[in-house]
């Protein structure tokens, strides 16, 4: 495969990935909703915990973050091994955008999906799973101030690369 086909390949897949609608299928096939029609509309983890239940949310919760782990870790290691004409960090970045795209603006749902939260934990543990812990405690402690899980994900994730940068990472 050329460099340039396993590029577009492997970027496209990863938007698939990312567009697998799993709080979207977990709604419809427990409940018969759409998930975007009930709760805050999000296609997301949380709203499946406020519309459909604890275990569903867990699993769409783990399922939306091994999106992103899969793809910045085994996809993309798989790929690359074509001689991709990037450096890999940013290749591995790049697929990890990807993927995040692919969640937020899924092509089975007609370009209306989550928030990217979940698959960007994932994508966070896959490139630099040591400054996840930082992050995480910065989560918890401002979801604790405030109970809104978009206002701790929005911290964590500003956070986030400072963390890294300061354990250079």
């Amino acid at each position: 495969m050329a460099p340039v086909a396993a590029l577009i390949g492997s970027l496209l897949l990863a938007y698939l990935i990312g567009s697998f609608p799993t709080s979207y299928l977990f709604a419809r096939t427990i409940k018969g909703i759409d998930i975007r029609k009930v709760g805050s509309g999000n296609a997301g983890a949380t709203n499946v915990l406020r519309s459909v239940g604890k275990v569903p949310a867990l699993v769409t919760l783990a399922i939306d973050i091994l999106k992103g782990w899969m793809v910045v870790t085994i996809i993309a290691n798989y790929f690359y091994a074509y001689d991709i004409d990037l450096l890999y960090d940013a290749y591995r970045g790049l697929m990890g955008i990807t993927v995040v795209c692919g969640h937020i603006w899924p092509v089975f749902l007609k370009f209306r999906g989550g928030k990217g939260v979940a698959t960007t934990l994932g994508v966070a543990i896959g490139l630099t799973p040591f400054a996840l812990i930082p992050s995480a405690l910065i989560w918890f402690l401002v979801f604790y101030i405030t109970n809104f899980v978009s206002l701790a994900s929005i911290m964590a994730l500003i956070l986030f690369p400072a963390v890294a940068c300061i354990l250079k990472y």
